[in-house]
């Protein structure tokens, strides 16, 4: 592999040309495929319009939806004109998206009516009421936001106020050919492409600025990982907003010339529908994802030995459910990615033809082009492999910051140029990297210091444990106190005594669970990340709950 210059409409443009009635977008649900050629003119379309709409280079494009077909319409065609993709959480509330709007410069809102139980089209009102008032295109004028111009909301209905999808391409036919390829062959790989806003579980957003060579050089070492080659098929169920979909998915398939079967909303029967229909090759999730497939009543209903690879990432993977996955979906060939957003998002990963052991328990090795390293966070001193410390990288795929917060970006990138990721991590004697937690989420017990990891990896192997998230909750007297919070298996009959019980002799006496919690799903954001701060708001008010009875 060498790391390349091409952005990532350049890509799209490229496979139009060489392979145009290859399929690369797909929706097994409604019979929509969309080829590269067909693709690109969409986009070519969409961008035109949004250049009507007062759209430049480095303006900003807010896409607030699930993964709806022309999520990635908008995408592209910001890409293509030098406009910044920001992603949008969908589980987004009003003074969330008001937040982000404002702190990102949002210059077009592009939205779904709604998702779920939110109203996006009324929230978005209720932000800029002046949508309610007559303005021409390009023209709103916002009081909170002084930066937004237009409000558009995907599809072909009419809202009013609003620009829809129709309006965008209507209004692209007016731009001239000879403006639109002089603002297109401006754009290069080192210019934003995309900005994410971190997943917030450890506090507020900030917006991570990407360039086109941080996530189309991820892209390439992500796919490479698998050995995808064009004939691959990909089944995207994981939201595009999040790097493990626009990076790791889309950006490992266009830098391949691959496909994509993509899965509006995760619903696990309609992946497994997806893949056996559209004879998909690879498949990610997140590991409770997985076990619904892999538990679904309907499961053995549907064919999918055309799977060979994927990626299970996002939390740890429990060994069990790795061996599932590899012989009852046939997925030889997963392997797991470790980073953050910060990093686009890939660090490391695990390799075709490791044990289903070492790609469970450990992220593997650094991607092509990205070194690695685990220092000592008071010291920033490297640690000798099996010791403890903050795993650490540099390369290609460090962000180039984030907005408008040179102080926050200062903490993060160190003056050597090591993005620090906030995680603890060690690196075994074959050079494996095993995360063992995070810096923030490491308990001090009494002075002692316990990392959850260690106490999940244990937790994990009892019989009856689907899913285990242990957090510090407050207590007086040792500052932390270390809690459980268990997923049973269907059918098992789990008791604090019983989990205490199996860890006694196991694991030192000051990390065994003082309080057992069980539970049938775990706060998390919307990428499926689980919000351990929480989990540890949670558990305080559980224990406190526990105490006042046991006094009375």
């Amino acid at each position: 592999m060498e790391l390349i210059k091409d952005t990532l409409a350049g890509l799209l443009r490229h496979w139009a040309e060489v392979t145009p009635d290859k399929d690369f977008i797909i929706y097994n649900d409604r019979n929509l495929h969309w080829t590269y050629r067909q693709f690109d003119e969409r986009v070519d379309r969409f961008a035109k319009g949004l250049l009507a709409a007062g759209v430049q280079k480095n303006s900003k494009v807010g896409i607030w939806a699930n993964n709806v077909p022309d999520w990635l319409t908008v995408m592209f065609a910001a890409a293509r004109i030098g406009a910044w993709a920001v992603t949008v959480n969908t589980n987004y509330k009003s003074a969330e998206v008001e937040y982000l709007m404002q702190n990102a410069d949002i210059h077009t809102m592009c939205c779904v009516p709604e998702y779920r139980d939110s109203n996006y089209v009324e929230m978005l009102r209720e932000i800029v009421p002046e949508l309610n008032r007559p303005h021409a295109i390009g023209k709103l004028l916002s009081a909170r936001l002084p930066e937004l111009r237009n409000v558009v909301v995907l599809g072909s209905e009419r809202y009013e106020g609003t620009l829809n999808s129709e309006d965008i391409f209507n209004i692209g036919e007016h731009i001239s050919d000879i403006e639109y390829k002089k603002l297109t062959s401006s754009v290069n790989c080192h210019d934003i492409v995309n900005m994410q806003y971190t997943s917030g579980t450890t506090g507020f957003p900030k917006g991570v600025m990407l360039t086109n060579y941080n996530i189309v050089n991820n892209g390439v070492a992500t796919g490479d990982a698998m050995k995808y080659t064009a004939d691959d098929r990909l089944c995207v169920c994981v939201p595009f907003f999040h790097c493990f979909g626009i990076v790791l998915a889309l950006c490992a398939i266009i830098t391949h010339g691959a496909s994509m079967a993509i899965v509006q909303d995760f619903d696990p029967e309609a992946v497994l529908k997806s893949v056996s229909e559209e004879k998909c090759t690879s498949l990610y999730g997140v590991p409770t994802m997985f076990v619904r497939e892999l538990t679904h009543e309907n499961f053995d209903k549907y064919d999918l030995s055309s799977l060979r690879t994927g990626i299970m990432a996002g939390s740890l993977c429990p060994i069990e459910t790795m061996k599932q996955v590899m012989d009852k979906m046939y997925m030889k060939d997963i392997i797991s990615v470790y980073g953050l957003t910060e990093s686009s998002p890939g660090m490391t990963c695990s390799r075709i033809g490791q044990s289903a052991e070492k790609r469970a328990t450990t992220v593997g090795t650094p991607f092509p082009f990205v070194e690695v390293t685990i220092l000592n966070p008071e010291t920033n001193h490297p640690v000798a492999d099996g010791e403890q410390g903050e795993i650490c990288c540099r390369g290609y795929n460090v962000m180039k910051g984030y907005y408008k917060n040179p102080e926050a970006t200062a903490q993060t990138i160190d003056s050597n140029g090591w993005l620090h990721s906030g995680d603890l991590a060690m690196r075994d004697a074959d050079g494996y990297y095993h995360i063992t937690g995070r810096i923030k989420d490491m308990i001090i017990r009494g002075g002692e210091n316990i990392y959850p990891r260690e106490i999940e990896n244990f937790i994990y192997q009892m019989p009856g444990v689907s899913m285990v998230e242990v957090v510090g909750i407050a207590d007086q007297k040792y500052g932390e106190i270390v809690g459980a919070f268990i997923i049973q298996k269907e059918g098992a009959n789990l008791t604090q005594e019983k989990v205490q019980k199996y860890c006694e002799g196991q694991i030192a006496r000051f990390k065994i669970p003082k309080y057992v919690f069980f539970v049938d799903d775990y706060p998390k954001t919307g990428s499926g990340k689980v919000q351990k701060f929480k989990l540890r708001e949670i558990g305080k008010q559980l224990v406190d709950e526990i105490i006042s009875k046991q006094r009375v």
